[in-house]
């Protein structure tokens, strides 16, 4: 698919400018294991407005229009064709209605009923239209206004608002063959609802990517799109449509991957004691090193909100569905927590909680078109029993229910292992080892490797783009297909210039068929 050429946006909201990168061990991910996605901030700190709030600009994509700025419709939805809106009476700019058939463009009319900037009205009615910010659809206004220059309609005037939807739009997944060379990187919900993600998308398709992994669901447990379901936490989701957002993405030629953290799940853990682990000696809430976090990964309640959620996004035009957290808690007082299968199925270990739930999640998602793929502990390329037992993730058991795993194996989590003092100054060895070990265990299944990779600077003085290359250089040596970026801030400043190099022609990203 090619990328489509989208219009310059300025909006000046900046949500995750200082925020710091978190060490796994601040985060919960730790020991190589796990990337360390970085606290959001809180809803009082986050000014009233962003690209996917009604009150400013919102992540949406706009089918062409009269005079509009937009993008193309992706080639799996129904494209509209170019037309001259058509308006009719006016109606109040607080209920405006639409003026044509839904299978063509719309523009709906509306009477200002006071003086009105453009901005303020356009911010009004983005989340009804096709467009992409705020900015976009104040220009397209501009122009389906017969070019208006000044910054104000008056009382009275009639206001034609250009791309007005009256059916939700439907967008569908993008078809791809699991063993696809996927190069993407990891973008959290505020980030993907900002206009900084907008042009970090669009940068990185430019530099040689092809794909854009975003949190639905992040350890915090909170939804960052419109989830009806009772136990979702009530809050304005970050990404407000996320069939437009996955059309964006399909706009560009971008594989876009849906990442939902699993069963560590702070909001549910501290809000529905019920779907907690439990304490063997308290019987209430098991806590993690003092950390009220985990749900229990084999309550039945549990999972069933997890593949709820999952099919939901699946339905919204994502290409893959990627699990996180797929396991058991590692660390805290291991002996005092209690566990729903321990009772159902006292002959289980947890590595049989976690396949079967595994089944039934891929058996589900499937039907709908889309790839799964699983983050899994770099560690347990190793295979150590402890690891095993506590966390539950038996790789080749985990391999037969997905198409993709993407062990996490940054160099600088592999705390003193193989007698290195140092891992993170050790990409290549870290890296062919953990891949060689990996393939090997699931040598006789047909899941594709695609690893997530170290871009961060967090225990090495060497990351660098030479540091970049280094990884996924050692990973395609040892079978690699693709590969992931995990930045918990999304800072990839040192990632860009490792894409091409100019003095050899060679490149992090090479040529693919469609791109």
């Amino acid at each position: 698919m090619l990328p489509v050429a989208l219009p310059l946006l300025v909006f000046g909201v900046g949500v995750l400018a200082g925020r710091a990168l978190l060490p796994p061990s601040a985060s919960g991910r730790k020991a190589g294991l796990e990337p360390a996605g970085a606290a959001a901030p809180s809803s009082k700190s986050l000014p009233d407005k962003g690209l996917n709030s009604s009150a400013s600009s919102s992540l949406v994509v706009a089918t062409p229009q009269a005079g509009g700025l937009a993008v193309v419709a992706s080639q799996n939805a129904a494209p509209a064709q170019p037309a001259t809106p058509q308006v009719g009476s006016p109606t109040l700019c607080s209920s405006a209605s639409p003026l044509a058939s839904a299978a063509s463009p719309l523009a709906a009319a509306c009477q200002a009923t006071r003086k009105e900037s453009v901005t303020v009205i356009a911010r009004r009615y983005l989340t009804k239209t096709t467009f992409v910010t705020v900015p976009d659809l104040e220009a397209a206004m501009r122009v389906a206004n017969g070019g208006k220059r000044d910054d104000f309609f008056k009382k009275g005037d009639t206001v034609t608002i250009p791309g007005f939807l009256t059916e939700p739009m439907v967008e569908k997944p993008v078809s791809m063959p699991r063993d696809s060379e996927i190069r993407g990187i990891y973008l959290t919900g505020w980030t993907a609802g900002s206009l900084r993600g907008v042009e970090l998308i669009r940068r990185w398709r430019a530099a040689g990517g092809n794909a854009v992994v975003f949190d639905i669901k992040d350890f915090d447990g909170m939804v960052n799109v419109p989830f009806s379901h009772p136990l979702a936490p009530p809050r304005r989701p970050l990404i407000s449509n996320l069939p437009k957002f996955a059309r964006f993405l399909h706009s560009l030629g971008l594989h876009s991957i849906a990442r939902i953290a699993l069963f560590r799940d702070a909001y549910q853990a501290e809000n529905r004691p019920q779907l907690a682990v439990h304490s063997r000696r308290t019987g209430q809430p098991w806590r993690e090193n003092g950390k009220l976090a985990w749900v229990d990964p084999s309550n039945p309640q549990v999972q069933d909100y997890d593949i709820a959620l999952a099919k939901m996004v699946a339905s919204s035009g994502v290409d893959e569905i990627q699990f996180d957290y797929v396991r058991f808690p590692a660390e805290g007082d291991q002996k005092d927590a209690e566990f729903a299968f321990e009772a159902a199925h006292p002959d289980w270990q947890r590595s049989d909680a976690i396949s079967d739930f595994l089944a039934r999640a891929y058996q589900e998602l499937h039907p709908h078109g889309v790839l799964v793929s699983l983050d899994v502990f770099g560690v347990m390329a190793w295979q150590r029993p402890v690891d095993l037992a506590h966390t539950g993730q038996d790789i080749a058991a985990m391999a037969r229910h997905c198409d993709v795993l993407s062990p996490m194996i940054y160099p600088s989590h592999f705390f003193h292992m193989d007698g290195y003092a140092n891992p993170g100054d050790a990409p290549r060895h870290f890296i062919s080892e953990s891949m060689e070990r990996f393939r090997e265990i699931t040598g006789d299944t047909k899941v594709v490797l695609r690893p997530w990779l170290q871009a961060f600077a967090w225990r090495t003085k060497t990351y660098s783009p030479g540091y970049i290359r280094i990884q996924v250089s050692a990973s395609r040596e040892e079978g690699g297909i693709g590969f992931l970026f995990w930045n918990a801030r999304n800072d990839y400043s040192k990632l860009f210039p490792a894409m091409v190099r100019p003095d050899a022609g060679s490149s992090v990203a090479p040529s693919m068929p469609g791109d």
